[in-house]
């Protein structure tokens, strides 16, 4: 069967060092790139992540927006477009301490300090969208294997709670209790026919829990409420550190790390959650945490860690 989507090669060396975790949001017409991880270039993370930000309107030439924002170097983060604004909602670990913390931008450059400590801390890998006016976390745990000693949280936390707010600052819970599994470790949001969509996911090994969790479960709600399970066994492999993504009234489910202990590339898409086809001859090398745009008609890859060193590479998807 011929395929009706062809992946383009954009460039192999962005103007941005390779990093993985950055921020990828879709913004008054340009695809933005927030922060990012790489232990092993000191020289662009001179505390492994940075809190860089550029901007590009085709994925090749890019501009460098602003060196070092306001907020503290972090990846994995939150990451949604709501109210006009882009936003970043908590952080990692990898300073020695959580990242509670909401900042807000309407242009990029100039950002807001919304909440210095919210309510849901301390957490990091959870999942983060804008869905019915509302931004929501969902998940996440505590990672007592980086944090300072005698910080709040030093205890194993894996999270199954969901938060939402309308304004960053001020925080609601809806359940304590999701049915989903406990898990974070979810690259971007999907939110398709008015319903939002948890896909695959895990938890991090922890000094007293040193077993990752893997999952390829899919979920969806109306509400953040009532959770109805979709499937509890698509073909795609269990994961985390994947990317997800709506393009062409699809979900789309790329690369990761897989509960095979090694980063993927297969990238699969469904209309509904129950019906996934893998698109096959993915050009892009294996990886996990990459940075995924959905801009301009076409789905992008870009980033991410397939070993050392990272890469800086963008590739786009188009359909035929």
């Amino acid at each position: 069967m011929v395929s009706q989507y062809r992946w383009e090669f954009v460039t192999d060396k962005a103007a941005w060092a390779g990093r993985d975790g950055a921020g990828a949001l879709i913004f008054k017409n340009r695809m933005w790139l927030l922060g990012g991880w790489n232990p092993r270039d000191r020289k662009n993370f001179p505390r492994t992540s940075n809190s860089e930000v550029w901007s590009s309107q085709d994925g090749l030439n890019w501009e460098l927006e602003l060196p070092q924002a306001p907020w503290e170097g972090r990846h994995t983060a939150g990451y949604a477009v709501h109210g006009g604004k882009m936003w970043i909602v908590g952080g990692d670990v990898n300073q020695g301490h959580y990242q509670n913390d909401v900042w807000s931008s309407t242009d990029g450059v100039k950002w807001e300090l919304v909440n210095s400590n919210v309510q849901w801390g301390p957490r990091a890998l959870h999942c983060t969208a804008s869905f019915k006016s509302e931004l929501w976390i969902m998940g996440g745990q505590t990672m007592p294997g980086f944090v300072e000693n005698g910080q709040v949280g030093l205890h194993d936390r894996f999270y199954r709670d969901i938060w939402k707010s309308s304004d960053g600052s001020q925080w609601t819970m809806v359940t304590k209790n999701a049915p989903w599994s406990k898990k974070g470790m979810v690259g971007g949001s999907v939110v398709l026919n008015c319903k939002l969509w948890l896909l695959g996911g895990g938890t991090y090994d922890t000094p007293t829990t040193p077993d990752r969790t893997f999952s390829n479960e899919v979920w969806n709600t109306s509400d953040g409420i009532t959770w109805e399970s979709i499937s509890n066994s698509p073909p795609w492999m269990a994961r985390q550190y994947h990317d997800v993504a709506v393009f062409d009234e699809k979900m789309w489910v790329l690369g990761g790390f897989g509960n095979n202990h090694i980063n993927l590339n297969d990238v699969w898409y469904s209309p509904d959650g129950k019906n996934w086809t893998e698109l096959p001859d993915t050009p892009w090398t294996e990886r996990h945490a990459s940075s995924v745009f959905v801009f301009d008609k076409c789905l992008w890859v870009m980033a991410g860690n397939n070993a050392w060193p990272m890469v800086s590479d963008v590739w786009k998807l188009t359909k035929i």
